[in-house]
């Protein structure tokens, strides 16, 4: 008996010891770009954000109707596959609100309206995110504009420990030069620059699904 407590804490001590170990290594694997590009998506992980595609910032933007296209295709597909999605604006009140385009394809047709440019520094918002079901740990990012709003939630979303990929043909800014420069500060704090369609095939994962052949008319339309 006089033994077992030292082994006891010896086998205690090993054991926070592999803990703490493990909690390092995954932290110093979610830090490095490399690790997160090479993780396949998991629908099972991920939550789509759709930011600020609005009545009164739409026209001005430089590519609005490739980002709408592309934005509905990952609507639509996560509606298939039951990806939540949150939906936002920035002060409806004077922009207007989500474009019917999108609004008609959410599930929940009332954005969360925010003043903040960052979703993540909206209490709403940050909410909304806690009721999400399962463990989602990967935001996929779509909407406007790519170097304020998109960004800074790009930004906010990895400070909350999330993993991010940004659909680079579903964002959009009134400029071309704010646009790249957007995608590339969001590129060098760790997430990663994706296209829609790399994006959605990697989610389904094979041509036999039944989801691919539901979605198939829409990404030849």
């Amino acid at each position: 008996m006089c033994c077992s407590a030292p082994c006891r804490t010896a086998i205690q001590y090993e054991v926070v010891s592999k803990d703490l170990f493990m909690a390092s290594l995954n932290s110093e694997l979610a830090l490095d770009p490399h690790e997160i590009a090479r993780r396949p998506l998991d629908p099972e992980q991920c939550v789509l954000i759709v930011v600020d595609i609005q009545e009164k910032l739409l026209p001005a933007i430089a590519n609005k109707e490739l980002l709408v296209k592309n934005a509905q295709l990952l609507i639509r597909l996560a509606g298939m596959i039951n990806l939540p999605i949150l939906a936002t604006t920035q002060y409806a009140r004077g922009l207007g609100g989500t474009v019917p385009e999108i609004a008609s394809l959410l599930p929940d047709a009332t954005a969360i309206d925010k003043t903040e440019f960052g979703c993540f520094n909206n209490a709403g918002f940050c909410s909304a995110v806690k009721t999400l079901p399962g463990n989602r740990t990967t935001a996929l990012i779509c909407g406007m504009e790519t170097h304020i709003c998109v960004m800074q939630t790009a930004l906010g979303a990895m400070n909350q420990g999330y993993l991010v990929h940004v659909a680079s043909d579903a964002v959009g800014s009134r400029s071309e030069w704010n646009y790249h420069i957007g995608l590339n500060r969001m590129q060098d704090a760790g997430a990663v620059i994706s296209s829609t369609e790399m994006m959605m095939y990697e989610l389904l994962r094979s041509s036999s699904s039944p989801t691919f052949k539901e979605l198939l008319p829409y990404l030849k339309g």
